[in-house]
């Protein structure tokens, strides 16, 4: 594919496909489980700081292998072919279409808010949202890269506004009296393990920017650069935004309510004011669902071109005439349109992050495998502080996998079962390319 992602548009990738739902709708479900205002509010920078110590450890690995397939490459070249084969089955039937359904279904719940699409139905509009989306990415990989960057810039504009007015709000600051956070039992550490792996889903999507490596322009590193800048911004903004809900508007308005943001918006913008933040909202989550549309197509056409996949040909094909592998989009809104039918968005993101954080741990210790391996390997990027960044996301991605699997065994197991299905489906693979030699 032809290279014409410059920094910006890497950057516009990397956190327009993080800034969705969760910036404004997982506060409902953080504050049920932490039951405390102050920890509802922590949460996302201990969130952000994993996140980043991920972002500088992944930074390496991209420089050092800038090839379509991103996160699956890496694990290619250190653990070999069937760790990634199981990474990328997990990413196609799990990551890209839990992701593209759970935020087609907070866009609906959001436009729902709007008093004329009150009596909608709900997976009615996930459906078309998620229509519009594919239509956008099929007609090249240039408009669709264009859609992100305008949707960043309108999504942080309701994000900054929300801040700033927030900062100089006159009325009460509902924080005053909300009393000091503790992790006295394991019960509420539990319970703020899962409001982390909560949170983290907010965060997610940065991964994949090695998906378009082919498409960036000197790869090696303006990925690097979009990863580390773009998850540091991010974090700074959820908190700050977080902070912004918990200050403005009473607790008990907060906890459990998917409509926190736009009652925090009407607070300080009035009515009016608040439509207009609700309408910024929706752009913010549609560009999610582009971004993870745009990233997820890459990695079936990736693995059907290389003949990983059953019906490789039919993965492996590019549209003729926009030169985007559109029989992959269409895959994965598929596995996306089952998911709007049969999931509610927490527990689709909750198994999404799950899947994601295991494999994060393998890639995380393949920093380490790697430069004990392959010490005098050329590296555009070396991680700072090293080795405390690897060290410090594989003990917040082990926090988060081990609590989850305590805390939500079935969705944990129905994870690992979804992602080692992809075991047959690499031996029958195996079989079928090695009669064809």
């Amino acid at each position: 594919m032809k290279r014409q992602l410059n920094f910006f548009a890497a950057l516009a990738t990397v956190m327009g496909t993080m800034i969705g739902g969760g910036a404004f709708f997982k506060i409902a479900n953080i504050s049920s489980l932490t039951h405390n205002a102050w920890l509802s509010i922590l949460v996302w920078p201990l969130a952000g700081f994993i996140t980043l110590m991920a972002g500088l450890s992944i930074a390496e690995l991209a420089s050092v292998y800038p090839e379509d397939g991103g996160p699956v490459k890496y694990l290619e070249k250190i653990y070999g072919p069937q760790v990634s084969f199981l990474f990328g089955w997990s990413l196609i039937i799990i990551y890209y279409p839990a992701n593209i359904a759970a935020l087609s279904i907070v866009f609906a719940t959001q436009l729902k808010e709007i008093p004329q699409f009150k009596n909608c139905s709900t997976t009615l509009i996930a459906l078309l949202v998620m229509l519009t989306v594919l239509v956008i990415n099929w007609l090249g990989s240039k408009l669709s890269s264009q859609v992100q960057k305008i949707a960043l810039v309108i999504k942080l504009l309701p994000i900054i506004a929300i801040i700033v007015f927030a900062l100089f709000y006159q009325g009460p600051n509902q924080l005053a009296g909300a009393p000091s956070p503790h992790l006295t039992t394991a019960s509420s550490t539990a319970a703020f393990g899962q409001a982390l792996l909560a949170v983290l889903f907010a965060y997610d999507g940065w991964l994949s920017i090695g998906n378009l490596a082919s498409e960036i322009k000197n790869p090696a590193k303006t990925l690097a650069q979009a990863i580390i800048w773009g998850l540091f911004g991010v974090t700074i903004f959820y908190t700050l935004l977080n902070w912004s809900y918990v200050k403005v508007i009473p607790w008990n308005q907060v906890v459990g309510n998917q409509s926190a943001a736009l009652l925090t918006a009407q607070k300080l913008f009035g009515h009016l004011g608040g439509t207009i933040i609700a309408a910024g909202i929706l752009v913010s989550v549609f560009g999610a669902i582009n971004g993870h549309l745009l990233l997820g197509s890459r990695m079936p056409y990736v693995l059907g071109r290389e003949k990983k996949l059953p019906a490789s040909n039919f993965f492996g094909k590019l549209n003729n005439q926009t030169i985007v592998p559109t029989n992959s989009m269409l895959f994965e809104c598929i596995i996306a349109t089952i998911m709007i039918f049969s999931g509610t968005f927490d527990s689709l993101t909750d198994m999404l992050v799950y899947v994601s954080w295991i494999f994060s741990i393998l890639l995380f210790t393949g920093v380490f495998a790697l430069r004990k391996k392959h010490p005098d390997l050329e590296r555009p990027y070396k991680i700072p502080w090293y080795p405390l960044p690897p060290i410090l996301a594989i003990c917040g991605a082990l926090f988060v996998v081990i609590t989850t699997t305590l805390t939500q065994p079935i969705l944990a197991i129905i994870g690992i079962l979804l992602t080692l299905s992809g075991w047959p489906v690499y031996l029958y693979v195996q079989k079928k390319n090695k009669q064809l030699e």
